[in-house]
């Protein structure tokens, strides 16, 4: 029978701490990148998060799109990619953006989602250009 050493309190903050520090690091690197893409004519719409007991609801604001044109994808366990064809082009003028230049006719965007979810019973809803996305968590 082996002996399992146990942690002390130091080892436990240190290690508490430094997942923390991922974390934030993670966090920072989203709010630090543009929202666009100019070379592939794409912005990142808003989107929200909402994680239940049963369930995590990913909302996205898709304006000036159709049902149609909205795909979604997960690309592993725990991401979504959700892109969207736009029915005309914005420009960022049009936005009182004035210090770029440019246009947009696509939203694309990766949303991460933190819990195990089971993305094969994923449930798409989209009406007047907000899709909501249904995944009902996986328990272990």
């Amino acid at each position: 029978m082996a002996i399992k050493k146990s942690r002390t309190v130091w080892e436990m903050l240190t290690e508490y701490f430094g997942d923390l520090e991922e974390e934030f690091d993670r966090w920072k690197a989203n709010l630090e990148r543009p929202s666009w893409n100019r070379k592939n004519c794409t912005v990142e719409p808003l989107h929200d998060l909402k994680i239940t007991p049963t369930e995590v609801v990913v909302t996205v604001d898709l304006p000036l799109t159709v049902k149609s044109k909205v795909q979604v994808k997960p690309l592993d366990d725990n991401v979504l990619e959700i892109s969207a064809e736009m029915k005309r082009k914005v420009r960022f003028s049009e936005l009182g953006i004035t210090h770029c230049k440019g246009e947009f006719q696509k939203y694309h965007s990766h949303s991460r989602i933190p819990v195990p979810v089971d993305m094969e019973k994923m449930q798409i809803e989209y009406k007047k250009g907000l899709l909501e996305i249904h995944l009902p968590r996986k328990h272990k």
